[in-house]
């Protein structure tokens, strides 16, 4: 258990509400990945982002950074964009988003000297309240991309998530292979 350093705004997973941890609150983390953290409180499990790290006492879990030149070729950004959504993780499986089988498109396309780049992902259950959460996150991580001038990540539900959709590695991690 880590008693928190401070006061931090968590979001409730899987509502996706704020909620304020106060400080000597204590919490257990479950997951550590793509930059936020996933802990366990009295008032169930919470993300806490890596911006908020130093109230857990740990060091920023700082997201991957993108190279600094801007890539010369739309299929060159749109390896770019699949490696940023792989520091992507659903806050309460420990598998990123694309090996999850949850991101449908990819699109990218070139406009006024830079990109623009169109994502569609879907979530493994639509009543599930982190994705706003999840958009903000994919959106802040493709936008960090030199040469991005736009990035319109939409949620959609057609067609629905099965776990059929996770690659093998994902499956294997998750003891399913």
């Amino acid at each position: 258990m880590i008693e928190l350093k401070r006061e931090v705004i968590a979001t409730t997973i899987p509502y996706g509400q704020k909620t304020t941890l106060p400080k000597g609150a204590n919490v257990e983390i479950t997951q550590e990945l793509g930059g936020s953290f996933t802990v366990l409180t009295d008032f169930g499990l919470l993300r806490i982002e890596g911006k908020d790290s130093d109230a857990l006492g740990r060091e920023s879990a700082a997201p991957v950074v993108a190279a600094a030149d801007v890539p010369a070729d739309a299929k060159t950004v749109a390896t770019e964009v699949w490696n940023q959504m792989k520091t992507c993780y659903d806050p309460e499986i420990p598998v990123n988003i694309v090996e999850l089988g949850l991101v449908y498109e990819n699109k990218v396309e070139p406009v006024d000297g830079g990109y623009k780049v169109d994502v569609k992902f879907t979530l493994t259950a639509p009543g599930c309240g982190m994705g706003p959460i999840l958009q903000s996150e994919v959106q802040s991580k493709v936008l960090a991309i030199p040469g991005v001038k736009t990035a319109n990540i939409e949620v959609v539900f057609d067609p629905p998530w099965t776990q059929a959709m996770m690659s093998e590695a994902a499956r294997l991690q998750l003891g399913m292979g």
